[in-house]
């Protein structure tokens, strides 16, 4: 036995080496069609939307996890567009992304703002240097689970699964770089996906007993404004594929897993857009000072101080155009993965003569690429907030492509574009112009000389691939 361990140990080595080498190969097989192209991507997404309203099935790795039932771990971005679909998506706009809520929803975000200064406020003064996604990160999410779970949440509670979810989202990015749903993609990058599995497993055990707290007593209002996401979760009822009834028009309640599933997504997608959104254009804004100070004047000129929505939305120009340039600039979802059928396949552009899969063929939309193409952009690479606004280039564009054309595309288009785009648009805002009001932002010592790094790392989310450092200094 103990020889045969030794052989095994010794083997292990050239044979995953072996794998790894295989693996490369075999995905070079895996044609993945490559669109940055804005036009292509509006006959595509918009134009035959119906045939491009399916992902790559076992493309995220999340998907592949599974719990101790054997039931899939699915959320509205994973399962497949149809009615359960509809009902997942349509349950999440109208209880909690609806415009009407979102004015209400106000007093939250301005009390998240509120906790947002005071993070940095002890760490401000007079060059001194703070590195800010950690900070950022621990503000944002204790508002998006409150929006999940209700108020009334342990403090701990709420700072366990915010690291536990940042865990997450740092290992599901880094494997989204190199997993590509084949066989061979899941023996090589097996530790990664029993790791991102575990990782999962444990945020299931922070949110099942909030979820059955909520299940066994929803009086209480989110901020006595909202119920939350959670109860709405317990009220929905889904199409039942296996259900007896002869007219297939049988409901049924969500599992357990099917709620754990959709929570994970919500506090995920919710935080990591958010953040990473806000680093983005708190670093150029410290690259480009005369912006900032611009942004500032406008901020200290506002008539309503409390931020509400309707000044957010209409009421700073100049804040909307900033936040629409980083959008473009930087997209959270690096991106936008789908299945093309029928005849919409026809729009992908190939070299040679390509059979359509039954599964469809896989398309990747290069969101950071749609932004930047030098065919609609001028100086595409440059951060110039100015464009959006009346008389540059893109007033009229907006972070939801129009039927007419995409020029960007920063939260998705067609049927399955993200349907919390409303509602980050008002967090990034909120955020970002609290901060600007607070604070005055100046590069660290390390950046003064060359600038902020730039450098993208396409994960979860698009990240800043070294953290925002700066020196942060409170306004008197």
């Amino acid at each position: 036995m103990e020889l045969l361990g030794v052989l095994m140990c010794l083997l292990a080595v050239p044979v995953m080496a072996f794998l790894r080498s295989y693996g490369r190969r075999a995905r070079a097989r895996l044609v993945v069609h490559k669109i940055g192209d804005p036009a292509v991507a509006h006959r595509a997404l918009i134009d035959n939307a119906d045939d491009f309203s399916n992902r790559p099935a076992g493309i995220f790795p999340v998907s592949l996890a599974t719990w101790e039932n054997g039931e899939p771990n699915e959320n509205i971005t994973t399962v497949r567009y149809g009615p359960h679909w509809s009902a997942l998506r349509c349950n999440l706009t109208a209880g909690i992304l609806h415009p009407t809520r979102l004015a209400s929803l106000a007093p939250l975000r301005q009390e998240a703002a509120q906790a947002l200064v005071a993070e940095f406020s002890g760490a401000s003064g007079r060059d001194r240097e703070v590195t800010l996604r950690g900070h950022i990160t621990a503000a944002v999410f204790p508002l998006v689970a409150r929006l999940c779970f209700g108020d009334g949440v342990d403090g701990g509670h709420v700072r366990a699964m915010g690291s536990m979810v940042r865990d997450f989202l740092a290992a599901a990015g880094e494997l989204n770089r190199r997993f590509d749903g084949s066989m061979l993609s899941k023996i090589v990058n097996w530790r990664a996906l029993r790791h991102v599995t575990g990782l999962i497993e444990r945020q299931a055990e922070l949110y099942r007993p909030l979820i059955e707290a909520r299940r066994r007593s929803r009086s209480p209002l989110c901020g006595g404004i909202v119920h939350p996401y959670v109860d709405s979760l317990l009220d929905l009822r889904v199409p039942d594929d296996d259900a007896a009834a002869g007219d297939g028009h049988g409901l049924r309640e969500l599992r357990d897993g099917e709620v754990v599933g959709l929570v994970l997504e919500f506090l995920a997608a919710g935080m990591g857009s958010v953040s990473a959104c806000v680093e983005w254009t708190l670093a150029h804004l410290i690259d480009r000072l005369e912006v900032q100070d611009k942004l500032r004047r406008e901020i200290d000129g506002a008539a309503d101080a409390t931020l509400s929505s309707k000044t957010l939305r209409t009421g700073m120009p100049y804040l909307n155009a900033v936040v629409l340039e980083s959008l473009r600039m930087h997209p959270p979802m690096p991106v936008l993965m789908r299945a093309a059928h029928g005849e919409g396949a026809k729009v992908v552009p190939v070299t040679r003569a390509t059979t359509v899969p039954a599964e469809g063929l896989r398309v990747m939309f290069s969101l950071g690429d749609i932004g930047r193409d030098g065919k609609t952009w001028t100086d595409p690479d440059e951060f110039l907030p100015e464009r959006f606004l009346p008389g540059g280039e893109a007033e009229d564009v907006g972070p939801m492509p129009g039927r007419k054309e995409i020029r960007m595309m920063p939260f998705g288009a067609g049927h399955r574009h993200c349907p919390g785009m409303s509602m980050g648009m008002l967090h990034i805002k909120c955020f970002v112009a609290a901060l600007v009001r607070e604070f005055e932002w100046a590069p660290s010592a390390e950046d003064r000389g060359g600038g902020i790094d730039m450098t993208e790392l396409d994960g979860f989310s698009k990240l800043m691939k070294k953290p925002l450092t700066a020196c942060v200094t409170r306004r008197t």
